[in-house]
């Protein structure tokens, strides 16, 4: 499991960010994220939308059903070996 944390900037303010897991679909990065280190924390998916040139990454949570339960799939099969459920 990753230590990194990041900062999601939104319109009420920067959330905090830890990353459990990351992953490259289709030439895009997509990052698994909780929002505390507790063990009942919800994990949410960021699709990375910067430019290649860009000297910072953006990110916006992935919404589509369809693709956040392609992504589900990915990362419980990252995270098999983990005690960490999707």
């Amino acid at each position: 499991m990753m230590e990194e944390k990041i900062v999601f900037e939104t319109d009420e303010g920067e959330v905090l960010f830890y990353v459990i897991e990351e992953t490259r679909v289709n030439g895009t990065n997509y990052l698994l994220v909780t929002d505390s280190e507790e063990e009942e924390a919800d994990a949410y998916i960021l699709k990375d939308t910067s430019a290649p040139e860009d000297r910072e990454a953006a990110y916006e949570m992935v919404e589509d059903e369809e693709i956040l339960s392609a992504l589900q799939k990915i990362f419980a099969e990252l995270l098999s070996d983990t005690d960490i459920e999707l």
